[in-house]
């Protein structure tokens, strides 16, 4: 028996000395599944059945890829060389440099970066006379990145997988971009794999050859795989007549990117893709205590679709605190009850950095970030910028600067062109130009280019309208400062210029996978303007937290979104926000049915888990939106936690019967707002109106990217259909319509 086996626990021996046929090790959160895939690859290697070039090791980090080749060359005692251990992506780009001619490149061939892969779709757009602000080339990159993590070459893509993105002409643009790829002798990032599996489907010689190479295929994370990963794998992994020695390590529990690609599905049917597969479960979690594994394992047996195991403590000092749900008034007393928290810990002895805040939405770390400085307690975002060094944050604040303040030319010069208004070099030059020879600032020197019709066509009615949106502000500034009521006008006034100014428009207009958040953000620094009596104060407030720097060492407390904490660890973690509509979120339950609420639990599974030694999870009662309250109730999670596991504190109820009867300010005191409805309410990307009909089970549907359908059951507003062409799909029944036994017949019977 070997020193490197002796380390090992039943189950983590039982993985890595089951070595010959397909293995998936399902790998609980905390349960050693780093060690188990090292060892295991240093077993190969020890035991020789393999040498290191005969071994394909994947990982979905560069970081992850330098750990394992570092743990390996500790067990064996010295460095290993010729490994093809690193990302997908890297694999995959040393395969197509061999192979390189079979897709039409060279083995020098660049691979683009992302500007450089937008530059060339947008000169590739324009030859199709896409108007690009209509149709942003980001969103038309991403569904072309999309079509390449499933596999899709331009040849490939059906109706029902087809997009009307750019007016119906995504699928010609995509062969277009590919067909300028390879003339520029060029691949970008998605072409690594969609080529090199293009090769392995169409070359059985080049198949054959990796078939022969390698021995052995180790996986890690295979949770998060999407579909060409998938084809990528079981290409290399199903040899006929040979048994697949594939290992596979995850945990279908903490599958949370389907947002990015992402299929839970790969994990669960590996057993019908690699027949008479051995399953291994580590079950002993060396991370958390005893009641953070019970409430954990006890929320996510609610998801019907995974293949189960229980987490149980394999520390012997596993006995702590029970999970804490508080149940507070609103998201400032949540504020103020996890800074105490803090505060209370770190007196006690806990570091900052063992602190951790996790939230479900990116605009939530607001009211975090502004306790932590009241508190003076130094803190980090991690995975993403602070609140209000966010760009959309930044170009906000900037109108209001610029209205506040006239001879602001710093913040009026970044807004000037924001949304586009056809300010170019040549105009942009002389109004500087004019600003500097009549030492004015750059608003008066607008003013006077457009008296004496300097600027002219666009440029001067979309300078005009600019430059009267910023006045009718002022002038509201004004009267609300000669008035009492005070407050609600300068966030009225906020509001109204966000909106004329086009910059709302602006987004929801943005097909990007980011621009939902970019709202999302926008409404919470309206919010914001609540707890100030003026526009002025608001941005003094905001100049003094820009300058809340990390220059306090490296122990502060950490901010992140709960995808962002995957693989991470933490002695204390709060988890806010655990309200229905925002966690799970209400977005994606709408576009995603079943399948997205169980993701969301799982998402819930990972914040749970990341806590070693104590967790608390917070509910709000009411939440601010605009200058109003609006009830909330607690999350289903919630719920779903053993009370076992749980101890609770503060109470909905009570909280319930506060609201009823408290003052009107929760009402609506503010009557000079109550005169223009609340727009902020209305920035949402456009949404489908709901049927006025039902559609019944059997009924004859047509969707857009699916194609014809029966519908099978129907839940509410969210249809079973089973497509001719995509199969069983989970879709809203705004976005289908139903059509008769004639119309299906003249399409097919025109080859639609």
């Amino acid at each position: 028996m070997t020193s490197y086996l002796e380390r090992l626990n039943p189950e983590q021996r039982e993985a890595v000395e089951t070595v010959d046929g397909p293995l998936l090790v399902l790998a609980g959160a905390g349960t050693g599944k780093t060690r188990v895939l090292t060892t295991r690859f240093a077993h190969i290697l020890l035991s020789g059945r393999a040498s290191p070039g005969q071994v394909l090791a994947v990982t979905f980090t560069n970081r992850a890829s330098r750990e394992m080749r570092e743990r390996v060359a500790v067990i064996l005692g010295r460095p290993v060389e010729g490994l093809w251990l690193g990302t997908f992506h890297a694999l995959c780009a040393r395969m197509l440099r061999r192979h390189a001619e079979y897709v039409g490149l060279t083995s020098s061939f660049t691979i683009l970066d992302t500007d450089d892969q937008l530059r060339l779709l947008k000169q590739v757009m324009e030859l199709h006379r896409i108007d690009i602000k209509r149709w942003p080339a980001p969103g038309l990159m991403g569904a072309i990145q999309r079509w390449k993590d499933r596999g899709l070459t331009p040849d490939r893509i059906t109706p029902s997988e087809d997009t009307d993105f750019a007016g119906g002409k995504a699928r010609q643009i995509y062969g277009d971009y590919q067909e300028r790829l390879r003339q520029l002798n060029a691949a970008d990032f998605g072409d690594l794999m969609l080529h090199i599996v293009e090769i392995l489907r169409t070359r059985p010689d080049v198949l054959a050859q990796y078939h022969r190479a390698f021995r052995y295929i180790l996986v890690d994370e295979y949770q998060d795989t999407n579909t060409i990963q998938y084809l990528w794998l079981r290409l290399l992994a199903q040899r006929e007549g040979f048994p697949s020695n594939i290992c596979c390590v995850g945990d279908d529990d903490q599958s949370i990117y389907s947002w990015r690609g992402a299929e839970v599905e790969n994990i669960l049917r590996f057993e019908k893709d690699f027949p008479g597969a051995t399953i291994v479960r580590l079950e002993s979690n060396y991370r958390s205590t005893a009641p953070i594994l019970g409430a954990a394992s006890g929320l996510i047996a609610h998801n019907e679709g995974r293949m189960g195991k229980t987490l149980r403590p394999g520390r012997e000092d596993s006995q702590g605190d029970k999970v804490l749900i508080a149940s507070v008034w609103d998201s400032d007393e949540e504020a103020r009850l996890v800074g105490e928290r803090i505060e209370q810990l770190h007196r006690e002895g806990n570091t900052l950095s063992e602190m951790a805040i996790l939230v479900r939405a990116g605009f939530q770390t607001r009211a975090f970030e502004e306790r932590m400085i009241t508190l003076g307690l130094p803190y980090r975002v991690i995975g993403g910028m602070r609140f209000y060094e966010r760009a959309e944050i930044r170009d906000a604040i900037a109108y209001m600067r610029a209205m506040n303040q006239p001879s602001d030319d710093l913040a009026f010069e970044r807004i000037i062109n924001l949304p586009r208004r056809g300010v170019g070099d040549v105009a942009l030059s002389a109004l500087h130009s004019r600003a500097r020879a009549d030492r004015v600032p750059m608003t008066e020197a607008v003013l006077r280019l457009l008296a004496d019709g300097t600027l002219k066509g666009r440029v001067r009615d979309q300078l005009g309208q600019l430059m009267a949106t910023l006045e009718r502000g002022r002038i509201g500034l004004a009267e609300a400062a000669q008035g009492e009521q005070i407050a609600p006008v300068h966030i009225r006034v906020v509001e109204t210029l966000l909106e004329e100014s086009g910059y709302i428009d602006m987004w929801k207009r943005d097909k990007s996978p980011d621009a939902p958040g970019r709202l999302d953000n926008l409404k919470e620094l309206v919010r914001a303007l609540v707890d100030f009596e003026t526009l002025g104060g608001f941005l003094e407030h905001v100049s003094l937290v820009m300058e809340n720097d990390e220059n306090a060492g490296a122990d502060r407390v950490n901010l992140m979104t709960l995808h962002g904490a995957k693989g991470l660890e933490f002695d204390n973690v709060f988890l806010p926000g655990w309200e229905e509509g925002l966690f799970p979120s209400q977005r994606t339950m709408d576009e995603s049915g079943n399948k997205g609420l169980e993701e969301e639990r799982r998402l819930a599974y990972v914040g749970i888990t990341r806590a070693r030694k104590r967790a608390l999870i917070s509910h709000a009662a009411n939440r601010r939106i605009y200058a109003n309250w609006q009830s909330s109730i607690p999350s289903r999670f919630i719920d779903e936690i053993p009370e076992e596991h749980a101890e609770r504190m503060g109470s909905t109820s009570l909280a319930r019967e506060q609201l009823r009867n408290a003052p009107t300010v929760f009402s609506g005191q503010f009557p000079l707002m109550a005169k223009r409805p609340r727009a902020i309410e209305s920035w949402e990307q456009p949404g489908r109106a709901p049927r006025s009909d039902t559609l019944a089970p059997g009924t004859r549907v047509f969707h857009q990217k699916f194609g014809y359908g029966i519908v099978k059951s129907a839940d509410d507003n969210k249809l079973d259909v089973e497509f001719e062409k995509a199969g069983f799909k989970r879709v809203l029944d705004n976005y289908v319509q139903q059509v008769s036994e004639g119309e299906i017949g003249a399409d097919i019977g025109t080859g639609s």
